[in-house]
C-alpha cells in the first residue's frame, strides 16, 4: 500500500452498533470509493486504483476483510461468512449492514473533501451496493462491477423494496448508472441482470446494463485486459467518461 494514508473510520450500522474499518486513500481530484470485491484488495484491485488516480481521481479504499496486497479466495469466503453483523450474503429482498457504514463513509468523504458527491464502484460481493448507495445524496455516480449478491447465483435482489424505491428515485435524479458484465458469467448470471432491468428499468434507464462478450467474471480487475479495443477496456474508459461527466475535476485517460 506504498503512497496511501491510512485512516481509520467508524460509523453504526442499522442495529446500532458500530463499526470500525480502515480506509486507504491516495491521489487528487474528485473522490471515488472503490469497495473490495471477495479475492481481496490483490494486484489487480490495486491496479484499477493506480488507473483511477492517473485519471485524476482520488480513490478511496475501505479495507472491509482480507489480506491486502493479494488475493485469498477461500480464506475471504470464511472471513465473509463469519462478518453475519455485516454482511449476509444470502439475503434477499434486504441489504446487508455494511451498507450503512459505506454511505456514512461517502458522507464523510463529501465532507472532507469539499465535494458536491462521490463516486462508487462495487465490485462482486459489494456490487449490489453501489445500487443502494444512489439514493443517498453524497454519491452522485456508481457503478456496480459483476454484481452478485444474494448467493448462490439465483434470482432476487440484495436490497429491500425500501431501498430499491429509493435507489430508483436517486436514479431518476441523477441520472443512469453503469453495471457490466460477462455473457459467460454464471455468478452474475443474466437472470440477474434481467431482475435489475425489471426493478430499475421498467419506464425509463435508471442502471445502464452492458454485458461483455467472453466468460470472466471480474470485469475491471482479474479479467481486465488492457489492451486497445478489448471490451474491457472500453468498460473501464466507459467509466472514467461516466465519472468525468457526474464529477468532474478529473482529466480523460489516454
Amino acid at each position: 500500500m506504498h503512497g496511501y494514508a491510512r485512516r481509520t473510520f467508524d460509523a453504526p450500522v442499522r442495529d446500532g452498533t458500530r463499526v470500525t474499518h480502515d480506509v486507504y486513500e491516495r491521489g487528487d481530484g474528485p473522490p471515488v470509493v472503490l469497495v473490495q470485491e471477495l479475492p481481496g484488495i490483490g494486484p489487480q484491485t490495486l491496479r484499477l486504483a493506480d488507473r483511477l488516480v492517473d485519471a485524476g481521481y482520488r480513490v478511496v479504499l475501505p479495507h472491509l476483510f482480507g489480506p491486502l496486497g493479494r488475493v485469498s479466495m477461500v480464506g475471504n469466503v470464511v472471513r465473509a461468512l463469519c462478518m453475519r453483523r455485516e454482511l449476509r450474503m444470502f439475503a434477499r429482498n434486504e441489504s446487508s449492514a455494511v451498507v450503512d457504514w459505506l454511505r456514512a463513509l461517502c458522507q464523510d468523504v463529501r465532507e472532507r473533501q469539499g465535494v458536491a458527491g462521490v463516486g462508487v464502484i462495487g465490485m462482486c460481493l459489494t456490487g449490489n451496493f453501489a445500487i443502494t448507495l444512489m439514493a443517498d445524496d453524497s454519491v452522485l455516480a456508481a457503478v456496480a462491477s459483476q454484481p452478485s449478491l444474494p448467493a448462490p447465483p439465483r434470482q432476487g435482489l440484495h436490497m429491500s423494496p425500501a431501498e430499491v424505491a429509493a435507489a430508483r428515485d436517486g436514479l431518476t435524479a441523477k441520472g443512469p448508472m453503469l453495471a457490466f458484465r460477462f455473457a459467460g458469467d454464471l455468478i452474475c448470471s443474466a437472470k440477474k441482470f434481467e431482475g435489475l432491468g425489471a426493478a430499475f428499468n421498467d419506464d425509463q434507464e435508471r442502471i445502464r446494463l452492458v454485458t461483455l462478450p467472453g466468460r470472466g467474471h471480474s470485469v475491471l480487475t482479474r479479467h481486465f485486459v488492457d489492451e486497445q479495443g478489448h471490451p474491457t477496456q472500453r468498460a473501464l474508459r466507459s467509466v472514467l467518461e461516466y465519472f468525468g461527466q457526474r464529477l468532474g475535476g478529473a482529466r480523460p485517460r489516454s
